[in-house]
Parts: C-alpha cells; structure tokens; sequence
C-alpha cells in the first residue's frame, strides 16, 4: 500500500465516494493507493483533497514528509 493508500484509510473514506467527486475513475485511485509506481498528479491530489475535506498541505507532508532541501 502507498503512502496516499495508508492517509486515505486512516480519514475512513471509500474510494467510490472520492471517484464521484473528483472525477478520477476508481481504477485510477486503486492504482495510486496500491501501486508503488503509480505517481499522482498535482490536480488529483488536490481534488482528493478538496473530496476528502483535508487541508491539502496536510495531504502533501504526510505523502513527501522524506523529502528534504541538500545541505539542510
């Protein structure tokens, strides 16, 4: 499971609710929330965001909280 897998199961949402939403097909969101090379674009994620009612920069540090500046 994904990092994006792990959030959405922890704020208890189905992805058919977050298909009719956005717009994303579930096939789609299956793919993001079980396959590690599946890699979402910038506006599905804030879709999912916007669907979910999650602040979008709480989604992204807990997606890319390993990400860091060099020499910081």
């Amino acid at each position: 499971m994904t990092p994006l897998g792990e959030y959405l199961n922890r704020k208890s949402v189905t992805k058919a609710a977050i298909a009719r939403k956005t717009g994303l097909t579930v096939q789609r969101l299956n793919d993001l929330c079980l396959k590690t090379n599946a890699r979402p674009m910038g506006f599905e994620l804030y879709l999912i965001a916007l669907a979910i009612d999650a602040d979008i920069v709480e989604l992204f540090k807990t997606l890319y909280k390993d990400l860091h500046l060099k020499g910081v």
